[in-house]
């Protein structure tokens, strides 16, 4: 039987996947650049072709790089996964393997990932993201929270090193 932590990138990845799946064709069948949620939140259709927040965007030949890149870190995360010692760090590289996984699938099917989750505050607009980069961030802190030790292990005690 399988653990159940496995089940939480599949989850990730489908969630993404699901959620860019309905605004592309929402939007696009509206054609609206964008739709205004909230004074402070906006559904938005981006495809970023950069790095993280659109970084080396106009730089050629980064998605060929990146992809090829996917399947090492992916492989690497899997291998960390299987080496983690804690429930902590494995929900935390499941998290990163589901967001790598549906920005990797957007990078091939699209060209770029697409982004839609646009908040703003007075006229300043943070960057634009996605599930999988909600997945990818939960994970690093999940991991950065438990090497720090502050997070309890199986029998409630915070963890430590002595």
């Amino acid at each position: 039987m399988l653990p159940y932590w496995i089940l939480i990138a599949p989850i990730v990845f489908v969630l993404d996947q699901l959620s860019k799946w309905i605004v592309v064709a929402w939007l696009t069948s509206l054609d609206m650049p964008y739709w205004m949620v909230t004074d402070f939140f906006n559904i938005v259709l981006v495809y970023n072709k950069g790095v993280s927040f659109g970084m080396l965007a106009q730089e050629h030949g980064w998605a060929i790089f990146l992809m090829g890149s996917l399947a090492w870190v992916v492989g690497g995360v899997l291998i960390w996964l299987a080496r983690g010692s804690s429930s902590w760090e494995r929900w935390g590289y499941c998290l990163i393997a589901g967001g790598a996984w549906g920005n990797g699938l957007d990078r091939f099917v699209h060209g770029g990932v697409v982004d839609f989750l646009d908040f703003h505050v007075q006229g300043w607009h943070f960057w634009a993201f996605n599930v999988a980069d909600i997945g990818i961030s939960m994970g690093v802190m999940l991991l950065l929270i438990s090497s720090l030790g502050l997070l309890p292990s199986r029998d409630g005690e915070k963890q430590h090193d002595e």
